[in-house]
């Protein structure tokens, strides 16, 4: 029963992404029924806080912190039907969390399509992280791998001449690229790099963050400006994409002081830290996800980041800062702060 449980959620969800078939205000308290009955950490989480498995309403799902991904195995199917395992970073000494899957089709899925609603297909693509070989416990480079296959990332060292001579091919040919890399990966490349790497007219560049932790500060005003005088790609053309390796689904920004948004298979809550409610639009909390996509694991996610809520996504603040620095963008970076 469970395999076709799994089986049917999975089929609708994927009708879901990509044609709008259902609702997410149907297909979440299914899902958190039958993540309640085949994920016993889970369903042990639920009944501490006095839920069950019917629900009538997505937002009366409880949100599992982040960190339980590091001291619990999260998932609906015994470990022997796992495909693919991704682990956030484990740079802090507290080890690594992971998140399991039996089938990556809803992931890819979802990869997919968030990254149609940004319409950026035709673009030559390139990607300043590892391949998805070369890191295959990543999501970040897996999804990457969903988008390109060209990576400047190789053995811990930024490829900047091969980077460079890829890039003049489509300045000759006066096509625009998209340039995707964590924030630490385009802070070594303008370091380190000889001369200034001017894109072709029209280019996009996409960060992820992840240059906390690694003793930096620099606002993301600044940070964006530096991209700008480097690459010649204005800030409006810059996105920032939110993920996290708990997570199946993204959340992208364009530009400066602009919300973060998802598909429609995934939402936020942006909650008070003491009551857990949600706050006013205008207000900060702590960020919560849900994630339809994420059938194999849990559904509802509390992170540990602020954000404002606003009527439309959330405004991203940051980390919260009692929270140690983590995450898939961290992993990929740490061999350049070696």
């Amino acid at each position: 029963m469970r395999d076709a449980d799994y089986e049917a959620l999975q089929s609708a969800v994927l009708r879901f992404i990509g044609a709008g078939e259902g609702s997410f205000e149907e297909l979440a308290p299914a899902i958190h029924a039958f993540q309640f009955r085949e994920n016993a950490p889970y369903r042990r989480f639920c009944e501490m806080r006095g839920v069950g498995e019917k629900l009538d309403a997505w937002r009366q799902i409880p949100a599992v912190p982040q960190g339980a991904f590091k001291v619990s195995r999260l998932a609906t199917f015994p470990p022997e039907l796992t495909v693919r395992e991704f682990r956030t970073s484990g740079t802090t000494g507290e080890g690594h969390g992971s998140h399991y899957f039996r089938d990556l089709t809803l992931y890819h899925a979802a990869v997919k399509a968030g990254w149609s609603r940004l319409q950026l297909e035709g673009l030559r693509t390139f990607s300043l992280t590892p391949s998805p070989a070369e890191a295959p416990h990543s999501s970040l480079s897996d999804m990457m791998g969903r988008l390109t296959d060209r990576f400047y990332l190789q053995n811990g060292r930024l490829e900047e001449k091969r980077l460079r001579d890829d890039a003049a091919v489509s300045g000759g040919r006066d096509e625009p690229v998209l340039l995707l890399g964590t924030a630490l990966a385009f802070f070594n490349l303008i370091e380190k790099a000889s001369e200034k790497l001017t894109l072709p007219h029209g280019s996009r560049l996409l960060e992820t963050g992840g240059y906390k932790g690694s003793g930096r500060t620099l606002a993301k005003e600044d940070f964006y400006g530096q991209l700008e005088d480097f690459f010649g790609v204005e800030p409006d053309n810059i996105l920032n994409e939110y993920g996290m390796t708990e997570l199946s689904s993204q959340f992208y920004a364009h530009g400066l002081g602009r919300p973060h948004a998802g598909g429609p298979w995934i939402r936020e809550r942006v909650v008070h830290p003491l009551t857990g409610c949600e706050v006013s639009v205008g207000a900060r909390g702590i960020l919560q996800l849900f994630d339809l996509a994420n059938v194999g694991s849990v559904l509802a996610i509390q992170t540990e980041d602020l954000a404002v809520r606003e009527e439309a996504g959330f405004l991203l603040l940051g980390r919260d800062p009692a929270a140690v620095a983590r995450g898939c963008s961290r992993g990929a970076d740490d061999s350049l702060n070696q």
